[in-house]
């Protein structure tokens, strides 16, 4: 917003009391206005969570409730299984996120660094992926799942299930392969007279220097695990396996409105709390790999 600004309002009138004053308040209401538009759902959520039933029917648009009930938290945790779905989708973002990791980090690593022979045949069968919409693959990959070919053996109702598609992601493949690119060749090619092996070059002197791309990857992989919602629900039909985004839609139609809410509260937590303790890194992967948004 200040740069658009600067470019309508000139140096010298700038310096003018009049103008700079107005400048100034359109930045601020631009603030605050974008502060109500993040920040206002996560607090009406609070709100709502901590609201008893009756005040939210009779006074939804309260901007705090007469009698907060934060207990609500509590028996949503117990009473709703709430721990125990956090506890399962856990486990799913912590496999779905080593998974997609491991096999960005060593694809893109194979592409860009090792370049095999057929390398751009099979980039651009990667890259190919990225056009089929996701619902599209969603019948053969139950199939597979079902069914692993050679293997024959049924994933269905086991969180591998959910993992191993996780590492099917042409898009932080993508992001590994072009931040590779742009590390010195001159690296690779002394680190192979020392007599370094393709392993060590990958773990000694890629992945040290990766941080930040890998600090984006596994930002995208826990939070698109974490949301995800129509595979777990297709691949987990047991109730005491299913992750919390899963589990809400079918506490929906149960559970009372007040503590619905605060189970919603639980479940956008600890995302949130990753971002706001690791958003100078994401910041900082986002500049080096180029993503805009």
């Amino acid at each position: 917003m200040t740069t658009a600004l600067t470019t309508f309002v000139s140096t010298n009138d700038r310096q003018r009391p009049g103008v700079r004053a107005a400048v100034r308040s359109i930045q601020g209401f631009t603030l605050i206005l974008l502060l109500l538009i993040g920040i206002g759902p996560l607090y009406w959520m609070l709100k709502g969570a901590v609201s008893p039933p009756t005040e939210l029917t009779t006074q939804p648009l309260a901007l705090w409730p007469d009698r907060a009930a934060l207990g609500n938290f509590a028996t949503a945790y117990t009473d709703l299984s709430v721990g125990r779905y956090l506890m399962n989708t856990f486990l799913v973002v912590g496999g779905s996120w080593f998974v997609q990791l491991f096999v960005s980090a060593t694809a893109g690593f194979a592409l860009s660094v090792l370049r095999p022979k057929f390398g751009k045949v099979v980039y651009g069968a990667i890259l190919a992926t990225m056009f089929v919409p996701y619902t599209v693959n969603m019948v053969s990959l139950f199939m597979t799942v079902i069914d692993v070919p050679f293997l024959h053996v049924n994933l269905g109702d086991t969180y591998w299930a959910i993992w191993l598609p996780a590492g099917t992601n042409a898009f932080t493949v993508l992001l590994a392969k072009q931040f590779f690119d742009a590390l010195p060749r001159e690296l690779f090619d002394a680190a192979r007279v020392d007599g370094a092996s393709t392993r060590q070059l990958l773990t000694k002197i890629v992945l040290p220097m990766s941080k930040p791309v890998l600090a984006v990857i596994s930002l995208l992989a826990v939070m698109h695990s974490w949301k995800d919602f129509i595979w777990p629900l297709i691949a987990i039909t047991d109730p005491e396996k299913q992750p919390i985004s899963v589990a809400l839609a079918q506490l929906a139609t149960q559970a009372p409105q007040d503590q619905l809410i605060a189970a919603m509260v639980l479940a956008v937590a600890p995302p949130v709390l990753v971002f706001v303790v690791c958003q100078k890194y994401i910041v900082a992967g986002l500049g080096f790999t180029g993503v805009k948004g």
